[in-house]
């Protein structure tokens, strides 16, 4: 069976939405783009500040409760839809349960094709990234680096500390079936 979806996993400025978006330049198929940052800037304010929703600290945590989890797995049966009906899914994500966030993934995309792709990039080199970005919370990168990638099992790591997006994906894309 062809690969369905291909989900990127990886802390803060670890470099997945530009391999992304080099996928989406070299894979002779269309394919869709989507990221839990798409979901989170979709989200009201009023998500964004109750301890139900997500909550960004000043040192860089992240803090999600049952009301954000409720829209997140709505957005991920859309997602799981979508490739249901044929559709092609880059899914840029950050698993802050390691493990845990990967078998709700695994769940919502049960019966799919999957690549899953673990983005690795140095904790220094991503709070770089992190601060050059200004639109992140200072601390998130570091913090993450090495988190979302506790117990998740992948079909395959890339490091875009020792490679450029474009490297990486082509890494990715020789996987593809």
């Amino acid at each position: 069976m062809a690969t369905q979806v291909i989900v990127l996993n990886g802390g803060s400025s670890s470099g997945k939405t530009g391999i992304s978006r080099c996928l989406q330049a070299i894979l002779p198929t269309p394919w869709l783009s989507l990221s839990v940052d798409d979901l989170v800037d979709a989200l009201p304010p009023a998500v964004l500040s109750d301890s139900s929703g997500i909550t960004f600290g000043d040192e860089g945590e992240v803090e999600v409760g049952a009301g954000f989890r409720e829209l997140e797995t709505a957005w991920m049966t859309g997602i799981a839809a979508m490739a249901r009906a044929g559709a092609r899914i880059i899914l840029d994500d950050v698993f802050l349960s390691g493990a845990e966030s990967q078998q709700r993934v695994r769940r919502q995309l049960d019966g799919l094709e999957i690549l899953w792709v673990g983005v690795r990039c140095d904790a220094e080199i991503a709070a770089g990234r992190e601060i050059a970005r200004g639109d992140r919370t200072g601390g998130m990168a570091a913090s993450q680096a090495e988190l979302v990638h506790q117990g998740v099992v992948y079909d395959l790591e890339v490091d875009t500390g020792k490679a450029e997006s474009l490297t990486c994906a082509r890494t990715i894309a020789a996987e593809v079936s």
